[in-house]
């Protein structure tokens, strides 16, 4: 089958400049509404990612995203959240952009067509075979993500793809596949739309999954967020009190103590109070 870019294809609607605010709003709504329909189609491909993740991260493994543009920065987005959300170190979940960090901001020039630099990046994380690469690419021609999952893939790494294209260059260097096909842009050609929401949709699938299973979460909770402010304290706080039934200040006073919800109500539990 030839590949055809769709996410490259032209919009389905035309005079963009010509209609009203609320025409522009309504019609990028529409096309918004499609995105979870194309991530459902691929629940599979992710819950086979996802347990194929857990075995490696209970052996030690991390997660890494790469991609560059739009794709590398939702990849470290991703990534900055799991040690606040879930009280993991920064070294198990890592994003790279083609560009280095200065890419976050401002375009790199070429810095995505160079087809080796994406395994020269993860080899300075001693990148090992209990490892996840995950390459994400709308266009799904990305040279510096297929380079690296290419060279990932020689070297016993398992890979995926998270793409808006079907039989994407891509999909052929990964293991697992994610094709997410979210249709043209409202904007044609402009990926950081619907592309750039599956894209956030997957990888919060992904790493909220992983964490529930390798036991970052209690319940519904985040029981070993950071307490990083006052609204997280608080949230914290209240989260001590409904599983163990103490006033707030005493919650408080315990939560601040052992840095975590988890540490305190395990710590509560251990001592006295059984």
């Amino acid at each position: 089958m030839a590949f055809v870019k769709i996410s490259e294809q032209s919009s389905l609607y035309d005079n963009l400049e010509k209609k009203s605010v609320g025409e522009i709003l309504h019609d990028i709504n529409n096309e918004d509404k499609k995105v979870a329909l194309a991530v459902e189609k691929a629940l599979p491909q992710i819950e086979k990612l996802v347990t194929e993740i857990v075995k490696r991260m209970k052996l030690g493994g991390r997660i890494f995203y790469i991609g560059a543009g739009t794709s590398g920065r939702l990849g470290v987005l991703d990534a900055s959240e799991i040690p606040p959300t879930f009280g993991m170190d920064p070294s198990w979940v890592i994003g790279l952009i083609a560009g280095g960090d200065t890419a976050l901001r401002s375009a790199v020039e070429n810095a995505e067509d160079d087809v080796h630099q994406g395994w020269a990046d993860l080899q300075k994380f001693n990148i090992n075979n209990k490892d996840t690469v995950i390459g994400i690419a709308a266009s799904g021609t990305t040279p510096y993500v297929i380079g690296a999952l290419n060279d990932c893939r020689a070297n016993g790494i398992l890979t995926a793809a998270i793409t808006s294209n079907p039989d994407a260059p891509v999909s052929e260097a990964a293991d697992i596949a994610i094709e997410m096909v979210v249709g043209p842009e409202f904007v044609t050609g402009s990926s950081r739309m619907k592309s750039g929401t599956g894209q956030k949709m997957i990888c919060n699938m992904i790493s909220t999954a992983v964490m529930i299973q390798m036991g970052r979460v209690k319940g519904n909770k985040m029981v070993n967020m950071q307490l990083t402010n006052a609204k997280l304290v608080d949230r914290g706080t209240r989260m001590v009190m409904d599983e163990l039934g103490l006033d707030y200040e005493e919650a408080k006073r315990l939560l601040l103590f052992h840095g975590s919800v988890k540490n305190a109500v395990d710590a509560y539990r251990s001592s006295d109070h059984k």
